[in-house]
């Protein structure tokens, strides 16, 4: 079973499935999100996965897209779900986040997604700094097995 952080979803609403790839980036004991300037929050970068995409393709693509980053050895560590409205694409959206870690390599150019700027948080400050909640409580769970996320390599 997948589970659902944030609101369950609204009986008699349709929603449409938006799988996206999502990275928790993890290099000197810090990791690298990306901030919205728009509504500045914090977010795990990732987005989308496009059709006849593989997801690690698709997360290597929104990290560069939203942060400037090449990223190397991506690892799934889990999925979650949520339900919400997207103002952007205009539907309501059963989000599936599928959470990889990976490590950000070198930083190629400035983010080309408008809006997005990379920031580095310290890894004790997770996931307190990040802003949507989903992610901060799949955050929360994993850290939770903190032990065996430390022979991970963090």
């Amino acid at each position: 079973m997948i589970p659902r952080f944030g609101q369950p979803p609204e009986p008699g609403r349709a929603y449409r499935l938006r799988p996206g790839a999502y990275g928790l980036l993890i290099r000197e004991g810090r990791a690298l999100l990306t901030r919205r300037s728009d509504d500045d929050e914090l977010q795990l970068p990732g987005g989308g996965i496009d059709p006849g995409e593989s997801p690690p393709r698709a997360l290597a693509r929104e990290v560069f897209e939203e942060t400037g980053w090449n990223i190397g050895a991506p690892r799934r560590i889990g999925v979650y779900r949520r339900f919400t409205f997207m103002p952007d694409y205009g539907f309501w959206a059963e989000k599936l986040c599928h959470v990889w870690i990976a490590r950000p390599l070198f930083r190629r150019a400035d983010p080309i997604e408008p809006l997005h700027m990379p920031e580095w948080v310290l890894l004790k400050d997770l996931p307190d700094a990040v802003d949507e909640t989903g992610a901060r409580d799949f955050l929360r769970l994993r850290l939770r097995r903190r032990s065996r996320l430390a022979q991970e390599r963090w």
